[in-house]
């Protein structure tokens, strides 16, 4: 499985992924349930799913017939999903410690 250096806004996209694992997501709707800027959304996408964390498909519709711009979908890998829980969980542990430690004055 691959690893992925995590970052706040990454962290922000599991956790909305997680958050219904089996759910195929567009870029514009995950972005604003993770709480993320729409233009941040779709480089973290694209990374995600080079290592194979999350797998796309493209909308099968008539863009004319229904009004708006074909979507491409990303749904978790079983591999993402892995992956994703190991990441939020690391996240969550360092911050536990951070915030556990005293100060040494």
């Amino acid at each position: 499985m691959a690893t992925l250096r995590m970052t706040t806004p990454r962290l922000l996209a599991l956790r909305a992924l997680l958050d219904d694992p089996d759910r195929e997501w567009y870029g514009l709707e995950l972005a604003t349930h993770a709480g993320l800027e729409p233009g941040t959304i779709y480089p973290i996408l694209v990374a995600f799913e080079n290592c194979g964390w999350l797998r796309s498909r493209e909308d099968e519709i008539d863009p004319r017939l229904e009004g708006r711009p074909r979507r491409r979908y990303y749904t978790l890998t079983p591999d993402g999903a892995v992956g994703a829980r190991d990441a939020v969980a690391g996240a969550d542990r360092r911050r536990s410690r951070t915030l556990n430690r005293k100060l040494a004055w």
